[in-house]
């Protein structure tokens, strides 16, 4: 199935070089892919994924190892952000 995988600030780093002016990428995932396993092979520091949304809508962190997404679902992942 497929899914719009989107990263924001500094994580846009670890998306495909041709996918970071976007900050997003298609991706095509088994139904049963949690999304830890969907971000895994991304290599985010754990640290660094602070806020998960899956079509807008947070995703606490311990629900990130069970919760898998459906045909056309967005997860977008940020980065913790300081202000000034």
């Amino acid at each position: 199935m497929n899914i719009t995988f989107k990263l924001f600030a500094t994580l846009t780093d670890y998306l495909p070089a041709e996918a970071r002016r976007s900050n997003q990428v298609s991706l095509d995932v088994d139904p049963a892919a949690t999304i830890s396993q969907i971000i895994e092979p991304f290599g985010l520091p754990p640290k660094l994924v602070h806020l998960v949304l899956v079509n807008g809508k947070y995703i606490e962190p311990e629900a990130r190892l069970s919760t898998t997404l459906t045909e056309g679902d967005v997860l977008a992942i940020w980065p913790p952000i300081a202000g000034g």
